[in-house]
């Protein structure tokens, strides 16, 4: 499958997320079972050279909040239910800056992913969007920050922490 690029949330963040996967999960939908995450690069391989400018790339940067606002779905996933983040300048920028580490470094990055066409988000189910939808809304906002980075890998699940703050 997949080598991504992951940036852990906060404990709170994760709590109201899960908190929000176990209202689902109660009534019988399928949810993750991963913590919550948001991806910001995927591609078939990412190698240790690539993984080393990220880091570098990373360092320099302060890694924004997320406000985790927004119901619905993504390209792709139709049958996931998902919490976007609210976009703004700050978190393009280091979406940005994780893709201009790995340009031209890995192998197959995955479109989805690549400025323009990615939407921050976490995975709330796996299944019938709308009734889960229908469970959890209206949602509160969720502000978290950022724990750390890692690549994992989607294949053994696997994963490799770049820094932690």
């Amino acid at each position: 499958m997949a080598q991504i690029v992951r940036f852990r949330l906060d404990m709170a963040a994760e709590d109201r997320v899960l908190e929000m996967r176990k209202a689902v999960s109660d009534h019988g939908l399928r949810i993750p079972h991963e913590l919550p995450t948001v991806t910001f690069a995927a591609a078939a391989q990412i190698p240790a050279g690539a993984r080393v400018e990220l880091t570098e790339a990373l360092r320099g940067l302060s890694l924004p909040s997320l406000w985790l606002a927004t119901l619905g779905s993504v390209a792709g996933h139709d049958d996931d239910l998902v919490l976007s983040a609210i976009v703004d300048t700050e978190l393009l920028a280091v979406h940005n800056a994780v893709h201009d580490a790995l340009a031209g470094k890995v192998k197959s990055p995955f479109g989805s992913y690549l400025p323009g066409a990615w939407l921050p988000h976490v995975v709330l189910a796996h299944e019938k969007p709308a009734e889960a939808f229908t469970l959890l809304h209206p949602v509160r906002p969720v502000r978290a920050a950022i724990e750390g980075v890692e690549i994992a890998d989607t294949r053994d699940g696997t994963a490799e922490p770049l820094f932690a703050d």
